[in-house]
């Protein structure tokens, strides 16, 4: 649901196929250079990350209990972006990303959690994020939390869904279908979403935000 207001029944879709209302950029780059190129345009009715300038398209709105559901595709060569949930405070690690917790898209590690200034847990912690002792949500700490399967990915070209569903201080990821990644007590439980530039060009033909109350699989 919107934060500001009363749960809605039916899905909301956070992009609306035409063009970018309601979504704001956060480019760094263009601070020392306002003329370079966008980072985020609508093409034949998908949202597109270009990949670069590197920086973020952020909601306007912020959201907690709810779902969404991305359909998206590498339609060149593979590589980064992601989804950031319960996203705030703009540039918070490494005068680029917001605080948030990202989900990876990344080609072949989709699924996986980042720590951005935000934190969560998982079952099996040492086992998937490596020695307590090198733990953090900053710069130099090891912020990734690897996700719990591997091929649940679509070959590089075809389109693949991913639904992210964020429930108090749970977040929940499925990958066309598998779980691929579930985390609890999340320092966050509310906020802006966000989409990646992160250096690969990714198509989104659906993105739907839909509210949910007490609902989990």
């Amino acid at each position: 649901m919107l934060v500001s207001g009363a749960i809605q029944a039916q899905k909301l879709p956070i992009f609306n196929g035409k063009d970018l209302s309601g979504w704001h950029a956060d480019v760094p780059e263009k601070d020392e250079n306002p003329g370079i190129g966008p980072s985020f345009v609508v093409r034949d009715g998908m949202l597109v990350s270009l990949g670069r300038p590197l920086g973020h398209l952020i909601t306007d709105d912020v959201y907690e209990n709810y779902r969404i559901t991305a359909e998206y595709r590498f339609p060149g060569e593979t590589g980064n972006c992601g989804i950031l949930v319960h996203a705030s405070t703009p540039r918070a690690l490494y005068d680029m990303f917001p605080k948030s917790i990202e989900v990876q898209m990344m080609h072949e590690n989709a699924g996986d959690f980042w720590c951005i200034v935000e934190d969560i847990a998982v079952e099996n912690m040492v086992e998937r994020r490596g020695k307590k002792e090198d733990w953090g949500i900053v710069e130099g700490k090891n912020r990734r939390i690897l996700n719990l399967t591997d091929g649940s990915e679509n070959p590089p070209g075809e389109w693949n869904q991913m639904i992210i569903e964020c429930f108090q201080d749970r977040i929940k990821v499925w990958v066309n279908g598998d779980l691929v990644n579930e985390g609890f007590h999340a320092t966050a439980r509310k906020g802006q979403v966000a989409i990646q530039a992160e250096g690969a060009e990714v198509e989104f033909k659906k993105l739907i935000l839909e509210p949910i109350d007490g609902l989990t699989k």
